[in-house]
């Protein structure tokens, strides 16, 4: 069944999309220097805010902010399901002619919204790229570990990539339609907005500490994106085991050579070393191989499944209960139903068995299919 349509949509110009989890301290202070830039800017907006399954304050202060805020509208999502999973939420469901993704960490400023929306309008842009031309308030490992990255993604997927681009970035209604339209479920939109090749511009800012809260990408989930980066975007790995097996064997050949030299030479005196050494290193080179061979085979996998990456559990866009009190969209009945009329006494018997292949009432989903 479709979604009931939005009266807003039609005069929605700016979505900013923030995916959120557990920002229950730094959640005021991004909207005391959110709301006065967007309301400054002159245009009809929308604030969505995604609550990815937050287990803190997060959900209830959202309810409590938009008391006071209209434009601010809540899509809670059943379970956590990961930033990018969070973002496509946002993403899919936002109504505004030009699309902003932000962190709610204000690590990236909302103050070049309007510089973004600008640079779009005057030469007719697609994308708009947030880039840190400063990470001084970054540390020494976590510059080192981006710059790293974004060689390693440059270098596979083109230089197309914007090098220091994050998830901070304007996008057209074309270019967002055009992402909802690509099957991914593993999505990275660092490499994927950019192979897509819409005219795109750039604004650099200063990317500024962090301040209230700690970090949601420890080194572990930075480890998964750059998995995720590279086995989605790239077969190179599965040429770097083809390589890595062709070496093996022209070391396995040359030993071999070596052998029959020495017992031609009769110098074949007992050891180990060598051989311990050489079934160490065509062991590791085999695990290397079946390794990555098993990265794409997960993906694979994981396509086959095509679960959805995300359940809706509420939207405030289309007047659902509470963040805790949320009926399932499955179970939602129409606002307007007709009461039932009321049926003739039953007379005692067994009950009819129900008709063969007759489905059952359902209602709308939640989730991205």
């Amino acid at each position: 069944m479709p979604e009931a349509p939005d009266t807003t949509a039609a005069v929605t110009v700016l979505s900013v999309v923030i995916p959120m989890y557990n920002e229950e301290e730094v959640l005021p202070a991004l909207v005391s220097r959110l709301r006065p830039v967007l309301a400054g800017m002159g245009v009809g907006y929308e604030v969505v805010a995604v609550d990815d399954g937050s287990t803190d304050r997060t959900a209830e202060l959202l309810a409590a902010f938009r008391l006071g805020w209209p434009e601010l509208r809540v899509i809670g999502l059943r379970r956590n399901s990961g930033h990018q999973a969070a973002l496509t939420a946002g993403l899919d469901r936002a109504h505004g002619a030009y699309v902003v993704s932000l962190d709610a960490d204000l690590q990236d400023p909302p103050e070049k919204i309007p510089d973004m929306l600008a640079l779009a309008r005057a030469e007719g842009l697609d994308i708009v790229y947030g880039i840190r031309a400063d990470r001084a308030s970054d540390t020494g490992f976590k510059r080192w570990t981006a710059s790293l990255y974004y060689r390693l993604v440059r270098r596979l997927a083109g230089p197309s990539v914007p090098a220091q681009a994050g998830d901070f970035r304007l996008l057209s209604r074309a270019a967002v339609d055009a992402l909802k339209a690509l099957p991914d479920q593993q999505r990275v939109y660092r490499l994927l907005v950019p192979w897509l090749g819409f005219p795109s511009g750039q604004v650099a800012y200063e990317r500024a500490p962090r301040p209230a809260g700690h970090s949601k990408y420890p080194l572990g989930r930075m480890i998964r994106l750059a998995i995720d980066s590279v086995t989605g975007f790239s077969a190179a790995p599965l040429r770097i085991a083809t390589w890595l097996g062709g070496f093996a064997f022209l070391v396995c050949l040359a030993l071999m050579v070596y052998t029959l030299g020495a017992h031609a030479l009769e110098h074949t005196v007992p050891g180990w070393t060598s051989l311990f050494t050489g079934v160490l290193f065509i062991g590791a080179v085999q695990l290397i191989c079946v390794g990555l061979l098993g990265e794409y085979v997960g993906r694979i996998y994981t396509a086959v499944q095509n679960r959805p990456t995300y359940f809706v559990g509420h939207d405030t866009a289309h007047g659902a209960a509470g963040p805790r009190t949320a009926l399932p969209e499955t179970a939602a009945l129409p606002e307007t139903a007709p009461a039932a009329p009321a049926a003739p006494a039953a007379v005692p018997g067994p009950a009819p068995a129900a008709e063969a292949g007759s489905p059952l009432p359902q209602g709308p989903s939640g989730a991205r299919m």
